[in-house]
């Protein structure tokens, strides 16, 4: 994979977001690509007892590059986006080896849905988990109006979806959402901290106390992603989506017409 790195210590297994295009991590085609790739191994993984997940530099990933966006919108990248973007976080869903999420930055879009499907979520005090797809005019697809109400509730998820309202590091540790804060120069020593005291804990019972509790994420997933995503694609080729990226990168406040 080009744009994330994996090291394995002993039962540990690293994975770095390491976009070498992107000092944010953006996600464009080559990122998705591999976090395709990523969950389908990682799936198939027999020997790791945790996997950390965290990202270079900055940020965990700053969400969809809007240079790849107007590239999206003919319907035979659309429905491969879509098929994609399954696979990403079902698979996900699948790793049955405990993962811990290291956010030495923020996670934005697909990389907030991927932080807050892990199993354990470590935060620097600096990192905020934010889904802006709304504010590029996107349905919030990716997951995130699955996992977000079953987190924070149905009405602040709409806060958070509906506004692009980050949640801090500070709000998450109060809300349960993130297991421990600290400072982002040691982020990586409490990530890996997490998952040396989950590897320590019988396997078979740790994988399969995972397998049940996700079951209920994966039912929400199945009231939500399918018609998430749908609406999500039909956005692609709205005016509104048009108009937000124009002016993200026109650096002006964007007029949304509703078409």
């Amino acid at each position: 994979m080009e744009t994330i790195g994996i090291e394995r210590s002993g039962h540990i297994i690293t994975v770095t977001i390491d976009h070498p295009e992107s000092d944010m991590n953006a996600v464009d085609e080559a990122l998705h690509h591999d976090l395709a790739e990523l969950f389908r191994t990682l799936k198939q993984e027999g020997e790791a007892r945790a996997i950390v997940l965290t990202g270079s530099g900055r940020a965990f990933s700053a969400g969809g590059d809007m240079g790849w966006f107007p590239k999206l919108r003919a319907p035979a990248k659309m429905h491969a986006l879509r098929r994609e973007a399954k696979q990403i976080i079902w698979d996900q869903l699948d790793v049955e080896i405990p993962i811990v999420c290291a956010l030495n930055g923020p996670a934005v879009g697909l990389g907030a849905s991927i932080a807050l499907l892990c199993d354990v979520i470590v935060m620097a005090d600096s990192a905020a988990i934010i889904d802006p797809h709304v504010q590029v005019g996107l349905v919030a697809g990716d997951g995130g109006a699955a996992i977000w109400p079953l987190l924070v509730g149905p009405l602040a998820a709409k806060r958070h979806l509906m506004l692009g309202q980050p949640l801090s590091a500070d709000d998450a540790l109060r809300l349960g959402i993130a297991a421990e804060v600290c400072p982002v120069d040691a982020i990586a020593a409490t990530g890996q901290a997490w998952a040396d005291r989950l590897a320590t804990q019988p396997p078979l019972a740790v994988q399969g106390t995972k397998i049940a509790v996700n079951q209920q994420i994966k039912q929400a997933l199945l009231m939500s992603f399918d018609v998430s995503t749908a609406l999500e694609m039909t956005c692609f080729t709205s005016q509104d989506h048009a108009e937000a990226v124009d002016a993200f990168v026109e650096k002006r406040t964007p007029v949304f017409h509703a078409r």
